[in-house]
């Protein structure tokens, strides 16, 4: 039998939680011949009898603190998309193969439906580390994490429009962040005998766990679709300095890696300084060269907390910092480990809030195209429709149970969920909208009338005019130095007057400049004024977002009879991004935008041109270039230019007939889990990647 050692944090009351130890032996709970109740057997093998796939349920005991758990697990079908791939290295040689062993299971406490588990049996239960962690919570009726500010409003102001349905549409769709993770040369050696196969699974139990948080708290999955092992030597210099090995590997990344994600993450062996377990680049998904991060090796429990930390930072969540929280009203109770991390149980509402703002900015279209089907063999009930199944609807409440029945579609039925799909089982007609744009740069997606999901996410393409012709459209997101501005500063921000840029960033100073080389400020040249040092009005002292360095640098003069405010600051995110410049896609002149601090034409980015009709306009002037160069036609135009005429049918009149979106759930979350094999997610917020000593004792967080 296995002999585990555990940990147990409970939560008493609002501000006391105690940690404790002890000792057990799981058991797995099998059913005998003609016997009806479950008896504890102490084969913890989850294969299938006679084959090489694992159990789809399962159940174990385990008896501790003078209680029996008992862990009711399914295998999490969504961890691995259907072109997973594993990549190591021969001679120098990139070598390929499909699949690998899947044995990552979700599952529940019995008896505890708020709780939640996440483990992985690719070798009977026996960990790679020594400790097993169980954490039980009672849940509080308290929200135990505030932030200043009003959280429902969102903080561009260019989203104040936005009507709430939108958001909520948003947000609890469900989203799907596929990622692709990277092992350096010095990890594999970490692994039992150099094994690539433990190395692999290493990745997948943390993915695993990242999963189970991000699918609960966020309404995102997130699917691995290759793990790369360099198993003969490193691919870029390995570096202390986290932002240096960050900039590499993105580098490394565009250069090397072909593999479709939304954002790939690297497992290092290095120990970073500053105190960092990780970093990312903010806001960086979807993006080949941004949706990056790098992750200090650790134990399974520690890189779920690292990786979801700089997965969030990809996904534009802030590091929660004292002075965007209030005191917390329930106490946090940390890893009793030497663990180099902590581990807070979920996201406040602040990160919450900083991912719904980067959803409605348009920051993430490519989390919205679902993946087509898993890498398992079909199993009805899993929520996707695979090979040989006409539906299936899961445990999903949106979809609708009478359209279909052991994942065939009931007689006469079309589609049985979807935002496309009414009550009544028939798909909406096309042009009824099912995804309402979030911004100016957004596109509404509308239903075709033969599906009864909505089609994928996509947004205007690049150099589109926004907010009448104020700014430009630029990776989905309206950019104006106004709206930066106040994204920075805050609401009562605003951008300075033409004057501020043509009269301090010619002169290469720190109140104006267009960048820093060595100590010595760069001046702008007459055309790239607007590119450079961002200048704004009513700022306060400090940004809302990021990090202050050096001082603001507040500027006022007298122009044309009036006092004019020219204030700016270089602002610093945890990537080392500088926010204290206007942004890429920001106008700068009639079809001109910055790009890189420089003032360019529109069409220096080479885009590809959309379709023009017989009148040679765009999209036969009824649509929309969207970002995948196609036309996103109006909803009574059709035709890959727009120039066919067909207005939509009306829909036929049903009781409930609105589109049926998923609804969303805010569980406070209690888990049990073991580091690699049985890792406890007691997991939360985004000050995960920095590291913490040695904890002994209840900390409560401030």
């Amino acid at each position: 039998s296995l002999l585990v050692s555990l940990s147990l944090c409970v939560s008493l009351s609002l501000s006391v939680s105690l940690c404790s130890v002890a000792i057990t032996y799981p058991s797995r709970l099998i059913y005998y011949l003609n016997e009806e109740a479950e008896s504890a057997h102490h084969d913890l093998d989850t294969r299938a009898r006679n084959q090489a796939i694992h159990l789809a349920e399962t159940s174990f005991q385990l008896d501790a603190f003078g209680s029996t758990f008992t862990l009711d697990l399914t295998l999490n079908n969504d961890l691995l998309s259907s072109d997973y791939v594993e990549i190591h290295y021969e001679k120098d040689k990139p070598v390929l193969s499909k699949g690998g062993e899947h044995c990552y299971y979700h599952g529940k406490v019995r008896g505890n439906e708020a709780s939640r588990v996440a483990l992985s049996t690719c070798n009977g239960l026996r960990p790679l580390t020594p400790a097993l962690s169980v954490a039980t919570e009672i849940p509080l009726n308290t929200d135990t994490l505030l932030c200043a500010g009003d959280l429902g409003r969102c903080w561009d102001l260019s989203m104040w429009d936005l009507c709430v349905c939108c958001v909520l549409m948003v947000f609890e769709e469900m989203k799907y962040l596929e990622i692709m993770i990277v092992s350096d040369h010095n990890t594999v050696s970490k692994h039992r005998h150099n094994s690539k196969k433990h190395t692999r699974n290493f990745a997948k139990s943390v993915v695993n766990l990242v999963d189970a948080i991000f699918k609960e708290q966020l309404n995102t999955r997130v699917v691995l679709v290759a793990v790369e092992i360099w198993t003969d030597r490193d691919r870029i210099p390995l570096s202390v300095k986290p932002l240096e090995m960050l900039r590499d590997f993105s580098k490394y990344r565009q250069q090397n890696i072909r593999i479709n994600a939304d954002a790939v993450h690297l497992f290092t062996n290095v120990t970073f300084h500053y105190g960092r377990s990780s970093v990312a680049y903010i806001g960086g998904v979807c993006l080949t060269g941004r949706g990056v991060g790098v992750n200090e090796f650790g134990s399974t429990w520690t890189m779920a907390a690292s990786l979801s930390q700089s997965l969030a930072q990809n996904l534009g969540i802030q590091w929660d910092p004292v002075t965007r929280r209030s005191t917390s009203k329930a106490a946090l109770c940390y890893s009793i480990h030497y663990e180099r991390v902590q581990h807070p149980r979920r996201f406040s509402k602040c990160s919450i809030t900083d991912y719904k703002n980067f959803l409605l900015r348009g920051g993430a279209s490519c989390l919205f195209n679902r993946p087509n089907k898993l890498f398992e063999a079909t199993e009805c009930g899993n929520g996707y429709v695979e090979v040989g199944e006409e539906c299936d609807c899961g445990a999903r409440m949106e979809c609708y149970k009478d359209c279909c029945k052991k994942c065939s579609l009931s007689n006469g039925a079309h589609c049985s969920d979807g935002p496309c799909c009414n009550s009544t089982c028939l798909f909406i007609p096309r042009g009824y909208g099912c995804r309402y744009a979030v911004n100016d740069c957004d596109i509404t997606e509308t239903c075709s009338g033969d599906s009864g999901q909505c089609p994928p996410n996509l947004h205007k393409q690049d150099g589109y005019p926004c907010l009448l012709n104020q700014g430009r459209c630029y990776g989905g997101e309206c950019k104006t130095r106004e709206s930066q501005c106040k994204y920075i500063w805050g609401p009562k921000a605003g951008g300075s007057e033409k004057h501020c840029y043509e009269k301090l960033n010619t002169e290469g100073t720190e109140k104006g400049n267009c960048g820093v080389d060595g100590e010595k400020w760069i001046p702008c040249s007459k055309h790239d004024v607007f590119c450079g040092y961002l200048l704004c009005t009513n700022i306060g002292r400090n940004p809302r977002i990021g990090t202050l360095k050096g001082d603001i640098t507040p500027t006022t003069f007298n122009h044309q009879g009036r006092l004019v405010d020219c204030s700016g600051g270089r602002v610093l995110l945890d990537d080392d991004t500088d926010l204290g410049y206007v942004e890429d896609g920001t106008p700068c002149g009639p079809s001109m935008m910055c790009l890189d601090r420089k003032c360019l034409p529109i069409s220096s980015l080479n885009l590809t041109a959309c379709p023009s009709g017989p009148d040679g306009r765009v999209c036969s002037a009824h649509g929309v270039c969207n970002n995948e160069a196609t036309c996103t036609c109006d909803s009574t135009w059709a035709g890959t230019d727009c120039s066919m005429h067909d207005p939509p049918k009306e829909p036929p009149v049903v009781e409930d007939e609105g589109p049926k979106g998923p609804s969303a759930t805010n569980l406070i979350i209690g888990s049990i889990a073991g580091a690699i094999l049985m890792a406890a997610i007691v997991l939360g917020g985004t000050g995960w990647g920095f590291k913490a000593n040695y904890v002994t004792s209840v900390k409560k967080r401030g």
